[in-house]
């Protein structure tokens, strides 16, 4: 049995607090991640800026940083002319920044007062991630499960062995693509992940399936050492932890965008997003339905997760 790194944040009916947004962080500070590596593109050319990032979700009191290796992927950076090699190494720089944040924050005595050493996470972004088309956000790739464990091993393995803690699978749209994780997950055998769903509603993910139904089934998979929802609108996400809460023993995470929505074909946010006073009360109601794990997706930044921090202190 593969030892959850977890567990011991969750012990005692402890509040996990994940990191917040990235990219769009980063475009806050100035960057320009109109590419298709989105965030990825970064790693490139500022890498001390994603450092930068994750220092501050350390201080804004985060449990654990979520690398920028969401769009970093064989395919994309071979269209930048990198052989896989040079790309690979790109996914390791991701981990290496985030772990360099993280080493520095805990070498500051003052910062371990009522903390434990925090957690690096590779994020491991879907397929439609890797099309840079927004098809993340409606699913139905066409493509088999054994189609689609191919497209994610090989930087699977990368990431597994690079000095992160566990893998964040995020944004995904649908079962099939879950499964394919997991069964990458189980041929390696070396780390364990967590699986997050994309939703449009309070029932179901982005392809249509409903939420409850795909828990049930990861129920069975020991790598899976969490299950629930990011880049899903907050309105939804009561309910949704309500479904997934239900039909799991195992911790439930969310880590819903700020409130604003995005347009996937024009590729701009509209709308408005909550102040981080508003979205740490909408996270309390999460966590009194059963999310055991709270953060904040797109749009959202470190004073949400200070605000989320200080909730669950109180």
């Amino acid at each position: 049995m593969m030892l959850n790194p977890l567990n011991s944040f969750l012990a005692h009916d402890r509040l996990m607090v994940l990191d917040g947004a990235l990219a769009t962080e980063l475009e806050r500070r100035g960057a320009n991640l109109n590419d298709a590596l989105w965030s990825a593109k970064l790693l490139i050319e500022q890498p001390e800026l994603i450092r930068a990032v994750h220092a501050d979700y350390f201080a804004a009191g985060a449990d654990v940083a979520t690398t920028a290796s969401y769009q970093a992927t064989f395919e994309a950076f071979t269209r930048r002319g990198m052989n896989r090699a040079e790309a690979a190494e790109l996914m390791r720089l991701s981990v290496t920044l985030a772990c360099e944040a993280r080493d520095a924050f805990w070498a500051e005595p003052a910062n371990r007062v009522g903390r434990l050493r925090p957690l690096v996470a590779a994020s491991v972004g879907p397929y439609g991630a890797m099309l840079a088309d927004g098809s993340e956000y409606r699913g139905h790739y066409g493509l088999s499960r054994a189609a689609l464990a191919d497209f994610h091993r090989e930087r699977m393995q990368v990431l597994s062995t690079s000095g992160a803690d566990l893998l964040a699978c995020e944004t995904i749209p649908c079962l099939d693509e879950a499964l394919a994780i997991t069964d990458v997950l189980a041929e390696q055998n070396n780390i364990t992940a967590w699986i997050s769903f994309s939703c449009k509603d309070g029932e179901h993910n982005v392809q249509g399936e409903r939420l409850a139904d795909c828990v049930a089934v990861l129920e069975a998979y020991p790598h899976i050492v969490a299950i629930g929802v990011n880049c899903t609108a907050p309105e939804h996400v009561a309910s949704l932890v309500e479904q997934a809460k239900a039909r799991t023993t195992k911790p439930v995470l969310v880590y819903p965008n700020s409130g604003e929505h995005y347009d996937a074909e024009g590729k701009v946010w509209t709308g408005a997003c909550n102040p981080a006073d508003a979205y740490a009360e909408m996270a309390a109601r999460w966590q009194a339905k059963g999310a055991r794990m709270i953060g904040g997706c797109c749009r959202t930044g470190p004073d949400d997760i200070r605000a989320v921090r200080h909730m669950a202190a109180t």
